[in-house]
């Protein structure tokens, strides 16, 4: 009992990481309908930039958190004007094409800039852990956790009560309408980009605190976002971290008990089952009332 209790609290705590790494994936895939495959690049452009500001700073990680989120807003807003809206006027598989080519080369410049060696953030309290019962903690992985919660709720009160929640959300529903309404529509499009680069940053950051990091992970992140969202539903704060949750669980017991090499395996058996059962996820869409 024991060892499923600890497997249980460790899958927990790598879910709401996923359920971080994946909500920026999601709400660009809920308002903008746009399949970001640099996702991934982004999260671990808020690692590496992270790993920057502590040794110029000499801070805790978790302090950086600001800065990084800054930084990755500008440059989501500038990437989706500049780039990513051109190539959804061109054509509806331009932008996932763009966001492909992006990710391969921010890649490869990453490696130039930093190496292909593994990287990580480690703070003072790294070797830090308590016990409840049987099952132990250690510091690092649980404040990834409530950092993870703290954002997640963070971002789900900014779509829910303030203005600009209210206008992509408004906008997510109802395009037409919304422009009828005087909205520009591309200036929410970019706003959201925006705050899906700066959460994706955020992520990297509790990414890089509890496990090694290189360029070519961002695959890797890509890929578990879109199943997080696929599971949990696509828009929604609540879909990606039950996703999450549900990811991390399954994979830690898939370890534990199948074997290390074959979390990949159950990951995929659950996705094509969960399609088969409910294809909108488990919540479904959280834009899709107005439709």
């Amino acid at each position: 009992m024991n060892l499923i209790a600890q497997t249980l609290a460790d899958g927990m705590v790598l879910g709401g990481i996923y359920a971080l790494a994946a909500v920026g994936f999601s709400l660009i895939f809920g308002v903008l309908h746009v399949i970001n495959l640099s996702h991934g690049i982004l999260v671990l452009i808020g690692a590496y930039l992270a790993l920057i500001f502590t040794e110029l700073l000499h801070v805790d990680p978790l302090l950086t958190m600001p800065l990084v989120m800054a930084a990755l807003f500008g440059v989501g807003y500038v990437y989706q004007r500049l780039l990513i809206q051109r190539a959804v006027d061109s054509s509806p598989i331009g932008s996932m094409l763009l966001t492909f080519g992006v990710a391969l080369m921010l890649q490869n410049v990453m490696i130039w800039v930093f190496s292909p060696d593994m990287k990580n953030i480690t703070p003072g309290w790294a070797f830090a852990s308590f016990k409840i019962g049987a099952v132990t903690f250690d510091a690092v992985r649980v404040s990834a956790l409530l950092a993870s919660l703290v954002l997640l709720s963070c971002l789900a009160a900014l779509l829910k009560f303030s203005a600009l929640g209210r206008v992509i959300r408004a906008t997510a529903q109802q395009t037409l309408a919304a422009r009828l309404c005087g909205v520009n529509v591309r200036h929410v499009y970019a706003l959201t980009f925006a705050v899906s680069a700066a959460f994706a940053g955020a992520a990297g950051i509790v990414i890089g605190i509890i496990l090694p990091f290189s360029p070519h992970d961002e695959a890797t992140w890509t890929l578990n976002a879109f199943v997080v969202v696929v599971l949990g539903g696509v828009g929604s704060p609540a879909g990606a971290l039950i996703g999450g949750l549900l990811l991390g669980v399954v994979n830690t017991l898939t370890a534990q008990y199948i074997g290390p090499s074959f979390p990949n395996v159950t990951m995929f058996l659950l996705l094509v089952l969960l399609l088969l059962v409910r294809p909108n996820g488990l919540l479904g869409n959280a834009f899709s009332a107005s439709r």
